[in-house]
Order: C-alpha cells, then structure tokens, then sequence
C-alpha cells in the first residue's frame, strides 16, 4: 500500500512540476488540483490565490538551495568553485528549462508583486553567499564582484535553456576565474 504525503505538499510538488515543466502563467489552479489529487475547496484552503502557491513554490525552491549551499566547503575558494560546478551541472539535467527565479521574474513584472519579493530575497541571500566568500579572498568590492559572478551565473543559466548545454560547466568555471583572477591580482 502506497502512502500518499501530506495534500500540501501534493500540491506544491504538483506546481512546481507544472510550472517549472510549462511555465506559472500557462498551469491553471484546475490543472494542479487535478495533478496533485485533492478539490478546490482543499487547495484553496492551503492556498487562497495561485500568486500564494507560486510564493511557496519558490521559498521551496530558496530552501533547497540554500541547503545544498550549507554543505559547501568552508574555504571560500573551493565553496565558489563547488557552487559555480553545481550551477554548471545543473543545466545539463534533462528537463532543464532555467533558473526558476529568473523564470518566475519574467511572468510577474510587477515589482510589487510578492512573488517578485521572494525573488528579490533569494537573489539578495546568493548575492550575500557569493559576496561573503569573495570578502574572505580578499577582494578589493566583494560587492561588484558578487554582482559581476551574479551576471556571469544568470547568464549561464539562460544559455544552459535556450542553447547547447553541453560545456556550460567548464565555460561558466572558466569565465569566474578570469574574473576573479583579474580582481584579485
């Protein structure tokens, strides 16, 4: 006998699929209903609008982030290596459609909007983790540098969906090191 989990997170599991998979603007509430297996009047009562599911679905995405960031290494060079690999390697995944944050950014253009406020404080947490790692390097302003790996990883992330994959690891490593061997130097 197969143990469902919880309806709440049946649902989350079902929209991040979905929106991931098809984009959050093209899934209706119906289409999640009807994946996760519960009725209207119990999604609603775990979610009272669509805007709130996508806000648990990406603090859902934040968290899992940020808990595979805790296992990085403590040596600040290695723990922006590892994470410029695991971002790399993430775009070779099968069914790799980009990075959800940026994705969700552009279907909610509103910068009002809390699902661009979840967004602002996930990119404002790795901007802070990228950051911290370059000030113990010693770099001359960790804050532009963070802010140029930020651009270099955005990017990586675009070109991993809408192009080849295939060498965007070694590229993306690559090109962090050239930036940060000219700011350290």
């Amino acid at each position: 006998m197969t143990v469902q989990p919880p309806v709440r997170t049946r649902i989350l599991d079902a929209a991040a699929t979905l929106f991931y998979t098809e984009g959050i603007r093209a899934v209706s509430a119906d289409r999640i209903i009807a994946s996760a297996e519960t009725t209207k009047v119990t999604f609603y009562r775990y979610f009272r609008t669509k805007e709130d599911l996508v806000v648990a679905y990406l603090k859902a995405q934040s968290e899992r982030i940020r808990s595979a960031a805790a296992n990085l290494s403590s040596d600040p060079c290695a723990a922006l290596l590892e994470l410029a690999q695991a971002m790399g390697d993430e775009t070779c995944i099968p069914g790799f459609r980009g990075c959800p944050f940026i994705n969700a950014a552009a279907e909610f253009p509103d910068a009002d909007s809390p699902v661009r406020a979840v967004v602002s404080e996930h990119r404002r947490w790795l901007h802070s983790e990228v950051r911290g790692r370059l000030a113990q390097l010693g770099a001359p302003d960790p804050d532009a540098l963070a802010d140029q790996l930020l651009m270099l990883r955005d990017g990586a992330m675009v070109h991993g969906y809408v192009a080849d994959p295939e060498g965007v690891t070694r590229s993306l490593v690559s090109a962090g090191r050239a930036i940060l061997g000219g700011a350290l130097h």
